[in-house]
């Protein structure tokens, strides 16, 4: 898939903000046919390569157990599943909530989904151990309905479905996939490179891009404050050499601080947090597209879901909340920009869309909580991954 291909195929893109479509503009008229990725060190070599993610799946299973589910009994609470339902799981990662759901529900079916061809793989061992009652599904939530339309899926036929947005703790225990800033690795962020090879990767935005594209992604997609001084640092640095490891760009936007303030913000937890781990996000979410295909995903959950069906969506930062929020409230959200670069605008407070609800929620949705739900200190304390985590869960009307 070309640069340019991903642009066509994804129209939503171009009407996100115009600062960030001149970005992806400026980055479809400089990538030559050779990108950095290629030339990063360890990673993604040219080719297609292997799409089952075989060549990944030992380091996995080698360096730890498989990461606690975030908010487990929470989601078994609201999914409230019932024997023989078909469950579709449409971030399957480690399979952590699919065991717990195989485990607890006699002859439940689960649907796993992922982009990932690593995770594909662990579904399918889990398949075998199963036998039948997990269908392994490798895709994008903005690729669901033709798979499920290949394995005769009807909408309107799942009785519940799990969305747990972002990025695994598999994918960010492996040095080699270039997601965390802990760990040195290849500039790549890419979630599916396996099927894609050649789309760009995070070390070609940070090297390709000009000084107003990158801050406009590191405010939209980071909330940065201080976007501006890490772009300049970012195209001061590459100019002398190529940033192409996690842990150079870590470096280079420490060099925008005093040293005193590199670890001067708090997590949840109160714990020191580098300065770069805004931009780590930022370049996670612009590269994998992933705000548009959390909406896609959410759609195409909408359209699977049985009536009284249930959706339990897992987020890990404001800008997905937000549209959680507001898709199950019935904002129209074909237009990206009115819901993540601006808070929503607030009226007098009688105001109402025409598709919300006096319960909160609208035409398609009804809540099961009013409020956001958020880990237990004891989950957070077995679980510090999981301390930004919130779920929303509805009913489908």
């Amino acid at each position: 898939m070309t640069f340019h291909m991903c642009v066509r195929s994804n129209p939503m893109l171009r009407q996100t903000n115009l600062a960030v479509w001149r970005a992806w503009r400026s980055w479809k008229l400089s990538l030559h046919s050779s990108t950095v990725c290629a030339s990063s060190g360890p990673g993604p070599g040219p080719g297609p390569g292997p799409l089952d993610g075989s060549e990944e799946l030992s380091s996995v299973s080698a360096d730890k157990p498989p990461h606690t589910p975030v908010m487990l009994k929470e989601v078994l609470y609201y999914l409230d599943i019932k024997r023989g339902q078909v469950v579709l799981d449409m971030t399957f990662g480690g399979g952590g909530h699919t065991k717990a759901i195989l485990n607890m529900v006699p002859e439940v079916t689960v649907l796993a989904l992922d982009r990932d061809p690593t995770a594909i793989s662990l579904a399918q061992q889990l398949a075998k151990e199963y036998s039948g009652r997990v269908k392994p599904l490798l895709g994008r939530f903005s690729e669901l309905e033709a798979l499920l339309s290949t394995m005769n899926i009807k909408p309107g036929s799942i009785d519940a479905v799990l969305l747990d947005a972002g990025c695994s703790s598999m994918q960010m225990d492996q040095a080699e996939r270039g997601f965390s800033l802990s760990k040195d690795g290849p500039l790549d962020m890419r979630m599916d490179e396996k099927r894609y090879p050649d789309m760009p990767c995070a070390a070609d935005v940070v090297n390709t891009l000009d000084q107003q594209a990158l801050a406009s992604i590191l405010t939209a997609y980071g909330e940065e404050r201080h976007a501006r001084k890490i772009a300049s640092t970012i195209v001061e640095a590459r100019r002398v050499s190529p940033i192409t490891r996690t842990q150079q760009l870590a470096s280079v936007v420490a060099g925008s601080f005093p040293a005193a303030v590199v670890y001067a913000r708090k997590d949840r937890l109160h714990r020191p947090a580098h300065v770069a781990t805004k931009t780590f996000q930022a370049l996670r979410i612009f590269v994998n597209d992933e705000l548009n295909e959390l909406h896609a995903g959410l759609r195409a959950a909408r359209a699977a879901l049985t009536p009284g069906g249930r959706l339990c969506v897992i987020t890990f930062h404001s800008l997905e909340d937000r549209l959680v929020k507001r898709f199950l409230q019935g904002d129209d959200l074909s237009n990206l920009d009115q819901y993540h670069f601006s808070p929503r605008k607030q009226g007098t407070g009688k105001e109402k869309l025409a598709d919300e609800k006096s319960d909160g929620g609208s035409v398609h949705w009804l809540p099961l909580r009013r409020k956001v739900i958020t880990p237990e200190k004891y989950d957070v304390k077995d679980n510090p991954r999981g301390r930004s985590a919130k779920l929303r869960a509805a009913l489908r009307r």
